[in-house]
């Protein structure tokens, strides 16, 4: 049974930390054996990106897939008893085909990959990830593992359930010893929460699979040799002899893989950067396995164990600050931080258990309430300090002048431009939009409320709040109008001065147009999150070409309830075109679209499409056609050309961004306007 322990909002997360910061620890030299580690890097007793000229915060799918998966979970109506089909679905819903979170690396070639197009072309989980469909060698990589966190963490002190979850994910893909593997971790890291001893854990996870599976005996042969021997160095030739790379075939096993969690476990003896050190120095598929080592030490030694390694001068929280990336179909997911993908598995765990929401702060989005967590906030120019040492605000030491602020948005233009090139690209929707409602609360009078937002150029600029007059510890800021999307929020302290940030928060509906400028900057481009063939800027602000099936492209958030958006669309040569309104991803949105067939639709998608309501509207191709979906509670009302064609009722959406769709062909689209409902 699911169990609310006292301390379960700050294990969660300090298990998403952990998780952060094993990737982030093992990204850099991912796949690299453990002579070529020792020749070039050492043992890895500390972030190692520096050596290797390339980002500590980065896209990768170990992050984006264990906080995206999970999310089907709630999608589903936090169902305990969710099928593989369903996640199957969610996978469907946020992956945007060749883009985001998987490595794409082909049929057959890569096991997420291969399930996705099994997903697509119509074969439910678990046959998209069966070792009939996609044989054994492919069925048993270590995917299935490697996002397997959040499905444990929802399951506190239940290994039952947690165990029931992870073999639902995990048969999406994956088959076989990569499923025994999920099940073992996914219990171990379930019980973390009420047990400490790191050998109970394993036996818990054994309890769950076949004593004769190749994981079982490897786990057994891996207890045995670190009974009699310490040194991990000497355990790691045993188990590179005896289940490594060579015996297994594919990119990636999750055998080996496993067999290093299990052997840093053992050797580690409850110490968090001992652990660490140990399964990245062993190499392999450094990334995935520290990961799941974060994750599971950091909910089995909490924030304490974390930090434990400072009087060492190993300091794992501050260089990460809680940011990461998780780029999908839902945009304004990408730009995260711990706390946040933290409150969602929180909640989830609440629901399953019947308890009440955990909403810190009255929802407020920046918060603080973990000790230490700083949610991205850092100091962005200037002189100042930041800690949190309690939990609850963040204490700001500075000097006038100095910004602390956080990304809401792609935080450079270089950051932009680095992760289109990269293997995992960062597909991002802003935050805040103008028309909203932005406020802080500081302890003492001392700083201005502040957005930085991108120029006519790209040029960063800012708005500051003026509060050397009236409430100056309350602070607010009305978004106006901006020729860019908002990247940045945060506090310019206005005199040298010691105080604390209570929260940042923004709140409301957003009245915003988005236009393509006379300018050359492509910021505003790049917060739309592009799920079509191609998007392309001719003499309209975006063309939209999908070659088969439905496309996407889309900006907002989920905290959008109740507005109407409007768009021209011209279709040239297609099934549908429209507008979307409450998109929560590829596969769930209300949208009002034409049809080839000289109908005008009310369409609910919810994994599933369905027809709320339909007209005959006769229309030619090449015509711009005025199109307005307004979304009310669960009222929806589509106006072509200023006349209302279609109204109809449903409450299955009560959120989410806008988007502008396309199926089979072409279509355009000038300006698109979101504002009030009436």
């Amino acid at each position: 049974m699911v169990q609310i322990t006292p301390d379960y909002a700050e294990r969660v997360y300090a298990g998403v930390l952990g998780k952060v910061i094993g990737v982030y620890l093992g990204r850099p030299f991912e796949g690299w054996s453990y002579e070529r580690i020792q020749q070039r890097l050492g043992d890895i007793e500390y972030y190692v990106h520096d050596k290797l000229d390339v980002p500590l915060i980065v896209t990768d799918d170990d992050i984006a897939g264990t906080f995206t998966f999970i999310r089907a979970l709630e999608d589903h109506g936090t169902n305990p008893d969710i099928s593989p089909k369903d996640i199957g679905e969610s996978w469907l819903n946020y992956l945007i085909k060749g883009r985001s979170v998987l490595w794409w690396g082909g049929l057959g070639q890569s096991t997420e990959h291969t399930a996705y197009l099994r997903l697509a072309n119509g074969i439910d989980a678990p046959m998209s990830g069966s070792m009939e469909m996609n044989g054994q060698v492919v069925a048993e990589q270590i995917g299935a593992q490697i996002f397997i966190d959040g499905w444990a963490m929802v399951a506190p002190g239940d290994p039952d359930q947690a165990v029931k979850f992870a073999e639902a994910a995990a048969r999406v893909s994956h088959d076989g010893e990569a499923v025994n593997g999920a099940k073992v971790l996914a219990a171990m890291e379930a019980m973390a929460f009420v047990e400490n001893d790191i050998q109970k854990l394993i036996d818990i996870g054994l309890s769950y699979i076949p004593k004769d599976s190749v994981i079982a005996r490897m786990i057994a042969d891996l207890r045995a040799w670190y009974a009699v021997e310490k040194d991990w160095r000497a355990t790691r030739e045993k188990l590179e002899a005896n289940y490594g790379y060579d015996k297994y075939g594919g990119n990636c096993h999750m055998v080996p893989n496993h067999g290093l969690i299990i052997h840093s476990l053992l050797h580690g003896e409850g110490d968090f950067s001992e652990t660490l050190k140990i399964v990245n120095t062993c190499g392999w598929d450094t990334d995935c396995n520290s990961g799941n080592v974060g994750c599971l030490m950091g909910l089995l030694v909490g924030l304490e164990g974390i930090d434990a390694s400072a009087d060492r001068g190993i300091d794992w929280r501050g260089p990460v600050a809680d940011r990461l990336y998780c780029p999908t179909s839902d945009g304004d997911r990408c730009i995260s931080d711990c706390a946040r993908e933290a409150k969602q598995i929180i909640n989830m765990g609440h629901t399953l258990a019947g308890e009440p929401s955990f909403e810190p702060k009255q929802g407020a989005q920046f918060h603080f309430s973990f000790p230490g967590s700083v949610q991205g906030f850092q100091v962005q120019s200037g002189t100042a300090e930041l800690s949190n040492l309690q939990g609850g605000s963040l204490r700001i030491v500075g000097k006038s002048g100095a910004r602390i602020g956080t990304p809401v948005f792609a935080p450079s233009i270089e950051v932009a431009e680095y992760f289109e090139k990269a293997h995992y690209k960062l597909m991002a929707s802003p935050r805040i939009f103008s028309g909203q409602n932005v406020s802080a609360r500081i302890s003492e009078p001392g700083a201005n409320l502040y957005i930085a937002y991108y120029g006519e150029d790209d040029e960063v600029d800012y708005i500051d709040v003026d509060t050397t007059t009236g409430d100056a510890t309350n602070l607010s800021l009305q978004v106006p109008s901006l020729p860019g999307p908002i990247f940045e929020v945060g506090i310019r302290l206005n005199k040298d001065v010691s105080l604390h940030l209570d929260h940042v928060g923004w709140r409301g509906n957003p009245q915003v147009t988005f236009e393509r400028p006379k300018h050359k900057g492509l910021m505003w481009r790049r917060a739309w999150v592009d799920a079509v063939d191609q998007l392309v800027g001719w003499t309209e602000m975006f063309r939209l070409v999908q070659n088969e099936g439905l496309g996407m492209i889309s900006q907002g958030t989920r905290e959008w309830t109740d507005y109407a958006v409007s768009a021209d669309v011209t279709p040239h040569l297609v099934s549908r075109a429209g507008v979307a309104a409450r998109v929560q991803g590829l596969t769930r949105f209300y949208a009002l679209l034409i049809t080839r067939e000289q109908k005008v639709q009310l369409v609910k998608s919810l994994h599933e499409e369905s027809v709320l309501a339909e007209a005959e509207f006769n229309w030619s191709f090449g015509d711009t056609l005025d199109m307005t979906l307004r979304v009310v509670g669960d009222e929806l009302v589509g106006e072509i050309n200023g006349s209302t064609v279609l109204t109809a009722r449903d409450s299955s959406l009560d959120s989410g961004a806008i988007g502008l769709i396309v199926a089979d062909g072409r279509s355009a689209t000038h300006k698109v306007e979101v504002a009030a409902a009436d």
